[in-house]
């Protein structure tokens, strides 16, 4: 869980990727709603970035949007998540990214749930579940 960058070439991030992953986390791309993996996941666990070992979002903090991607009402950690401007799409919004791997992940709107109203409106692609049992597991062999 260290902030060390993960560097590749884009042939290794098409190679590592699949089609749909790469083209949302390399590319900036957007899956469609209500179409991808994550958004009426109901399990508990943790959300971590698709390229690489960084936990993200905790299923804890997940909330039902009604606008078909995951969102969250907070990062797991903070330094996870950076953001930036994004003025594409004839639009101002806040796009949000993994700082270690670079992977862009989605955007986040001050429309969210208390106490943090903030919404994270993620796409599945950016990321990679893992059960709670499991996340404990690499937890706790991450942690000294």
């Amino acid at each position: 869980m260290s902030k060390a960058s993960v560097t590749r070439t884009d042939a290794e991030w098409r190679e590592l990727l699949t089609p749909a992953q790469y083209q949302v986390t390399r590319k900036q791309g957007t899956e469609p709603p209500f179409r991808n993996a994550y958004w009426d996941n109901h399990a508990d666990g943790v959300y971590f970035s698709a390229c690489s070992d960084t936990p993200l979002f905790d299923s804890r903090d997940k909330f039902e949007s009604g606008t078909g991607w995951p969102s969250f009402s907070k990062a797991i950690e903070p330094a996870f998540v950076s953001a930036q401007t994004d003025s594409s799409h004839g639009m101002t919004r806040t796009e949000v990214s993994c700082p270690v791997d670079g992977a862009h992940l989605g955007h986040v709107f001050e429309d969210g749930p208390a106490p943090t109203g903030m919404r994270y409106c993620i796409n599945s692609a950016s990321l990679r579940f893992m059960p709670r049992k499991e996340y404990q597991a690499w937890l706790a062999a991450r942690l000294p």
